[in-house]
């Protein structure tokens, strides 16, 4: 079900698999894959990226693609980057789109979305049940790629 993911380098980043998980259809989890974003230069750990594969109510509103950069390393388009290399990989799984989500006042998620070629698809209200509701969140932007 996981694919070798030796090949996810752009030159400048690389992500380096720290775990898979299979999916869990009790909880409405699909398989997913963990990575650090490593930068190339000099194997700085500059954040964390994952990709969740498929497409469930879960997806729909927490997305396909989740990242976070470390704040020292922010403004050089290392999550954006690490986005475009997930979705090659998305592509290997035919997922055929993949959905990111944020919080609408995350302007630099949003311009991350913009960067990796997705587009704003909706805003979502999140229903009670989901993660991200219970953290606080009652709605979220839904960016749209095709892979």
């Amino acid at each position: 079900m996981f694919f070798d993911t030796g090949d996810l380098s752009d030159g400048e980043i690389c992500l380096r698999l720290e775990r898979t998980v299979e999916a869990q259809p009790e909880k409405g989890y699909v398989p997913a894959y963990f990575f650090q974003i490593v930068r190339l230069s000099d194997q700085a750990e500059v954040g964390w990226c994952d990709l969740r594969v498929g497409h469930n109510q879960n997806t729909f509103y927490g997305g396909n693609i989740g990242y976070g950069i470390r704040e020292a390393y922010r403004g050089n388009h290392y999550a954006g980057k690490a986005c475009r290399l997930l979705l090659a990989l998305a592509r290997k799984h035919d997922m055929g789109f993949v959905l990111i989500t944020c919080a609408p006042e995350n302007l630099a998620s949003q311009k991350t979305c913009l960067y990796c070629g997705a587009h704003l698809k909706q805003i979502v209200t999140l229903p009670a049940w989901h993660a991200l509701y219970k953290e606080g969140r009652r709605t979220s932007c839904q960016y749209e790629v095709t892979v």
